[in-house]
Parts: structure tokens; C-alpha cells; sequence
């Protein structure tokens, strides 16, 4: 008997309706919110994840990366954002209008170790508003994210939010930081 790869899960008729329903109500909020859907392939060339992110463990140790058979090569998706932005930048959606709030629902793969509630074939969600730098889109997106976990009927929810402020601020917290554990440097792991 073949079973499932390590660190993937199959979605029984029993459970498949929950997934759908969790989609359903992600896809009426964020349309609530003005975003519109964006599908992006599954696999990209593998250029499109590893230029951005070239030092991050996901991309040098955690993406499934193969050659197809002309040997271009290819990465399965590990994350929603740059596959997004390479789609918005090749349709050109930025000429259509100056701010595009776009949203994605699918899976994405890292090999990673599974574990309990990480597994190397997962699904995710996320929004994307690009051609603004108002911070009140960050606030609606935050709010978003809380009216989601709200509309689920999840109780309890707290959102706490942290910022390092400016260049200036990060500058000294740095600073301040290395100071403290300069004098621990050798103890530290």
C-alpha cells in the first residue's frame, strides 16, 4: 500500500466542507473589503521566489526546487506574495489603477520538518494592497484579519500589536539591544 508523502494531509468528505465554508467566508470579507482574487501558478521559475528573498531559510533550505525537462529551473510555490507581484508587474494590473488590493487562497509547499500544525503542503491565505504606503491600509488589514477571526466565532482574540518606529528608533533599539548583550556574547547560543 502507498500512503501520503511525509508532512502532507488529505482533506476526507468529512472535513472538505469545513475547508470550503473557511474559503467561502474568507472570499465574502475580503470582497466586503474591495479585494478581487488573483491565482497565481502553483510553480513558478524558481528566479521569482529566490531573487527576493535569496538569504531567508525558506529559500535556501526550506523550497522544493527541480528541473522540468527543457532544465529551466522551477520552484513549487512557498508563499502567496512574490508569485502576486510577479503577476502584477507581467499584466501590467498597476496601469488599470494606482492601488490594487488583491487577494489569494491556495496551497504552497516547504520542506521543512512536519510537526504538529506544520506540514510541508499547507494552505494559506493573504492580501495583498499594492500602490500605496498609507498606513491606514495597514490598519485595514489588521482589521480585516480580526473581523475574519471574529466572523469564525473564535472567542477570545486579542490583537497586539508591536513597531520598532522609524529608522531612528530601530537604530537606538539596536543599539541598545547589542549593548545589553554584548557582555553576554560568550554565554549565548
Amino acid at each position: 500500500m502507498i500512503n501520503k508523502a511525509k508532512g502532507t494531509y488529505d482533506v476526507l468528505p468529512t472535513e472538505s466542507h469545513k475547508w470550503a465554508s473557511l474559503e467561502e467566508k474568507a472570499r465574502e470579507i475580503l470582497t466586503l473589503f474591495g479585494y478581487k482574487e488573483i491565482r497565481t501558478p502553483i510553480f513558478e521559475y524558481s528566479e521569482v521566489f529566490h531573487r527576493v528573498n535569496e538569504q531567508s531559510d525558506m529559500v535556501t533550505k526550506e523550497t522544493y526546487d527541480f528541473f522540468d525537462k527543457g532544465e529551466r529551473q522551477l520552484t513549487l510555490r512557498p508563499e502567496g506574495t512574490a508569485g502576486v507581484i510577479r503577476s502584477f508587474v507581467e499584466h501590467k494590473l498597476y496601469v488599470e489603477n494606482s492601488l490594487n488590493k488583491l487577494f489569494y487562497i491556495g496551497p504552497n509547499f516547504r520542506y521543512e520538518r512536519p510537526q504538529k500544525g506544520r506540514f510541508r503542503q499547507f494552505m494559506q491565505f493573504g492580501v495583498e494592497a499594492i500602490g500605496s504606503n498609507d498606513p491606514a491600509l495597514d490598519a485595514e488589514v489588521i482589521g480585516l484579519a480580526y473581523f475574519f477571526i471574529k466572523k469564525l466565532g473564535l472567542k477570545g482574540v486579542k490583537v497586539r500589536i508591536n513597531s520598532l518606529g522609524d529608522n531612528a528608533s530601530r537604530l537606538m533599539f539596536k543599539q541598545a539591544l547589542a549593548s545589553h548583550f554584548a557582555p553576554h556574547v560568550d554565554t549565548l547560543c
